[in-house]
């Protein structure tokens, strides 16, 4: 059973083989629009950015018992390049998770983990941006997770979506997104 725990400075080597992998497994497909084509490994910037990420407060990862660190997510405030939100919110900086058979439903838990972390804090809104190119399959997965489409946004030539989620009170079933 895969647990979630804090994350440290001694997890980023293994956060940044799961950015590796992904980019492998984005090139293997065709896809490089989302991360480009270079290990994050190889690339001194993304070292810097994985490295701070995971000391920050709000940093998490999943751990999976044979398999180590499988996924990791970072809840803070918004990025910078999308619209500010108009109440408090816990925002999803980053998510991502191994390509390995065991890790199965890792995003999906740590964004359940997410929503137990906004209720923690007293907030039912719960936002996060993704790559919108490609064949839009990571929208889609948003939205399956209970998001919904809000803004579209660029970063030069990056396509973007920003999508949001809006808890129920406890107790209730299913998310509120805006669909009657």
């Amino acid at each position: 059973m895969t647990s979630i725990r804090q994350a440290g400075s001694a997890d980023a080597d293994a956060v940044l083989r799961l950015f590796d992998d992904a980019i492998a497994w984005f090139v293997a497909t065709g896809n490089t629009g989302q991360w480009g084509s270079e290990p994050f490994s190889s690339q001194q910037k993304q070292v810097d950015r994985v490295r701070g990420w995971v000391t920050e407060p709000g940093a998490w990862v999943a751990e999976h018992p044979e398999a180590g660190v499988v996924g990791f997510l970072a809840l803070g405030g918004a990025t910078d390049y999308v619209p500010a939100a108009t109440q408090p919110e816990v925002y999803v900086r980053v998510l991502i998770g191994s390509r390995d058979a065991r890790a199965k439903g890792t995003g999906r838990r740590l964004l359940g983990f997410a929503d137990e972390q906004a209720r923690a804090a007293g907030v039912d809104l719960l936002r996060v941006d993704c790559y919108a190119g490609g064949t839009g399959d990571l929208v889609r997965f948003y939205e399956s997770c209970g998001y919904r489409p809000t803004t579209r946004f660029t970063v030069g030539a990056w396509p973007g979506q920003v999508l949001e989620r809006t808890l129920e009170p406890r107790g209730s079933r299913e998310p509120r997104d805006g669909r009657e």
